[in-house]
């Protein structure tokens, strides 16, 4: 997929043609005493940082970046500053991204920064990562803090390390949600520390969209120490291949068409998604707290083995593209902000769709806006609250 247009002690031009899939560097020798060190593979445009101009460009505007999947946050084996992803390592694709570079995007867009600490860390590693983001984040940004990743979901390695720690910590009862409590609050104060208050620090309190039981439970042990309460207020429907608590099933929904995909997305997903803000606010407000959404958007995907039903995914990629798709983001994320919700992060920015989920709002970076009416509408939405985001 890649051909050389020229070769210079230092430097390799290299046309690649992508329609031809990956291409690869060999390092076939090198002297050991004085080894090939610091190779970089750039787009042009791109040899004073790791950022493409188009990325740069399309993201320009927005308010906040939530670093959850870059940091590798679920299932994360960092428990210590040492192990952390460096400058210095290969690829970013074993650890995550380095501190360095996530704080560099968000001065260069000029946004708020969200980082997820790792459910492993311990305080030297809190303590370090905050130090850092207070010397290097322009001191106009805001940071938000939460405590790695949706720890209240059973599937993830966290829930059951907070299980297990709450346990020891006496919590017998609602194990999982008072670690979470009491871990995140020790998280905020080394924070708070190490920024000699709170005034650019949002204390993230996450829980489950759905059940209030969760959020009240976290509240009631750490809600006088926190600033806001984080939901994933999906637009859901998620089918399995077997029926379980009266959910459609694959067998089901693979004689839809379209249209009745986006129809139960309209008359079910979308009611309770708004039912889900609603409840949530109150809770949040009861507290003193902002609600905010720490995920969002569609949530069309098969589970259980549905993934596997090509008809349903087809018929999902067909709705997500859709233009009435547009239509209903546009509805969904005005009944946030009429809920009263405060800052959304959609999940995701960019990311192939596929039987595993269609999350991105682009498949891919330079996607045309025309492709995803998803993207479009979060756009429009964005510029009617303020965002200075290009047409």
């Amino acid at each position: 997929a890649a051909t050389i247009v020229s070769n210079a002690p230092g430097k390799l031009l290299v046309k690649v043609d992508a329609g031809k899939g990956s291409f690869h560097l060999r390092l076939r020798e090198t002297n050991p005493t004085n080894y090939v060190r610091n190779i970089r593979v750039l787009m042009p445009g791109t040899h004073e940082s790791p950022w493409s101009p188009v990325f740069l460009n399309r993201w320009r505007g927005v308010a906040c970046l939530r670093f959850m999947d870059w940091m590798h946050t679920n299932g994360s084996t960092i428990s210590r500053w040492a192990e952390r992803p460096t400058l210095e390592i290969a690829t970013f694709s074993g650890k995550g991204v380095a501190l360095e570079w996530l704080i560099d995007l968000c001065n260069r867009l000029k946004c708020d920064a969200w980082f997820c600490m790792p459910h492993l860390a311990d305080d030297e590693y809190v303590r370090n990562f905050a130090a850092m983001v207070k010397a290097k984040l322009d001191p106009k940004l805001k940071v938000y803090i939460e405590y790695s990743n949706e720890v209240w979901n059973p599937q993830f390695a966290q829930y059951k390390y907070a299980e297990a720690e709450g346990r020891k910590r006496g919590f017998m009862n609602q194990p999982v949600w008072k670690f979470t409590a009491q871990r995140s609050v020790e998280i905020f104060r080394i924070w708070e520390k190490e920024f000699g208050g709170r005034d650019r620090l949002v204390r993230v309190l996450p829980t489950q969209a759905a059940v209030g039981a969760v959020s009240e439970a976290i509240l009631a042990e750490a809600g006088k120490d926190a600033d806001a309460l984080a939901i994933a207020p999906y637009m859901g429907l998620s089918v399995p291949v077997e029926a379980r608590e009266g959910r459609l099933t694959t067998g089901e929904v693979q004689g839809w068409t379209v249209e009745q995909v986006l129809d139960y997305v309209e008359k079910n997903a979308l009611p309770k998604a708004t039912a889900a803000m609603q409840n949530q606010k109150q809770i949040a407000a009861k507290h003193g707290l902002k609600l905010i959404a720490y995920e969002g958007g569609q949530h069309l995907v098969g589970v259980r083995g549905g993934e596997n039903n090509e008809a349903v995914t087809k018929l999902f990629l067909a709705a997500n593209a859709h233009p009435r798709m547009g239509e209903l983001y546009g509805r969904y994320l005005d009944a946030w902000r009429q809920q009263g919700g405060d800052l959304f992060c959609h999940f995701s920015s960019v990311g192939r769709w596929g039987k595993y989920g269609s999350w991105g709002l682009l498949q891919f970076a330079n996607d045309d806006q025309a492709s995803s009416p998803k993207f479009a509408a979060v756009m429009r939405w964005a510029r009617e609250c303020g965002q200075p985001f290009a047409q």
